[in-house]
């Protein structure tokens, strides 16, 4: 009778982050960055109808990269999550935290048991009432979770945006500035320009009435990305 092979847990789970890592870093970069009035979205996606950046309830986004299966179901659950304990309490008690925290759960558990962990990296961001309010939580695909400061890349290329971004991003950036810094890191580190309908664009604007989350239309991108 064969012996059964072995593998160390340690070794085992070394195995299924290089797996997960080398999944992430085929996907294309996300940058969420905070400016002026709220926080901005900026997606290297080509895709017209798979989305990237999506809106999880009034004030709070969702960011997905690496295998789009993956994050598009748990996409949905937070949006099911979000709204039963907004029905269920107040709307009020629907945080980016709470949201961030079960996310973390999740990715968690699933890379601690399952064979196949997920190949995907998500943010969860919020916009508060003032600029020093907002959140951005980053959650990484074993559950680790960081609370950064104001911005956060998710995906491939991600060390190579934020060693670009560190030294020439400045809080209170007016909209316009902060979405071409954005466009340029992406494209400082792919070595290639990108063509604005190559770009998935959103905004959480805290003066907006209601839900603050806002997609940008190809004609908008181009008008910012042209200002002067």
């Amino acid at each position: 009778m064969a012996l059964p092979y072995y593998v160390s847990p340690e070794q085992m789970m070394q195995d299924k982050a290089e797996y997960a890592k080398k999944g992430i870093a085929k996907g294309r970069s996300i940058v969420a960055m905070e400016y002026q009035d709220g926080i901005l979205i900026v997606a290297d996606n080509p895709s017209m109808s798979l989305n990237k950046i999506s809106e999880i309830y009034d004030n709070i986004a969702f960011l997905g990269a690496g295998r789009y299966s993956e994050f598009e179901n748990l996409r949905k659950a937070g949006i099911r999550h979000a709204d039963l304990k907004g029905y269920l309490y107040s709307r009020e008690d629907v945080t980016a935290k709470s949201l961030a925290n079960a996310y973390s759960q999740a990715l968690g558990t699933t890379f601690s048991q399952e064979v196949k962990p997920l190949e995907i990296e998500i943010a969860v961001v919020a916009v508060g009432e003032t600029a020093q309010s907002g959140e951005i939580y980053r959650i990484s695909f074993d559950g680790s979770i960081t609370d950064e400061r104001g911005f956060t890349i998710i995906g491939g290329r991600a060390e190579a945006i934020t060693l670009f971004l560190r030294d020439r991003y400045k809080a209170g950036l007016p909209l316009a500035k902060a979405l071409k810094l954005c466009k340029e890191a992406l494209e400082n580190s792919s070595g290639q320009t990108l063509v604005i309908p190559n770009l998935e664009v959103a905004v959480l604007d805290r003066n907006r009435q209601g839900r603050k989350f806002r997609r940008l239309t190809t004609d908008e991108v181009t008008s910012l990305v042209n200002q002067r």
